[in-house]
């Protein structure tokens, strides 16, 4: 779903690409231009959340901003996440630490926390 956004430089002319070797990790989605990882996290990574934080830590170091969302929230807020998307493509919006989704895995918010 979120592909189709933002394939072909569909969202205001940003060029991502999918599936990107970044320091030793493949990134769902990056914008180089503006050094942005976009991840999609689906329920089996509030037990991994430790690996993810390590992950980010290398993308990080490697000179990149990274922001996480839950799968569901591309089925409930789309225009949130693409929102969300843009503000952090374009530095003005600080995205918040990443939070685990609600017990029953549903809902929640765009961020893992909030915009």
């Amino acid at each position: 779903m979120l592909w189709r956004q933002l394939k072909g430089s569909r969202l205001q002319d940003l060029k991502f690409s999918r599936q990107m070797p970044i320091a030793g990790y493949f990134a769902d989605f990056v914008c180089r231009s503006h050094k942005l990882i976009v991840e999609l996290d689906g329920s089996q990574h509030v037990e991994g959340q430790p690996h993810d934080d390590a992950r980010t830590v290398q993308l990080e170091a490697a000179g990149y901003r990274v922001i996480r969302f839950w799968n569901n929230d591309l089925t409930s807020n789309m225009p949130g996440v693409l929102e969300t998307i843009l503000s952090a493509a374009s530095g003005t919006e600080r995205v918040p630490t990443p939070q685990p989704p609600p017990a029953s895995g549903r809902g929640g918010s765009v961020v893992r926390g909030a915009i």
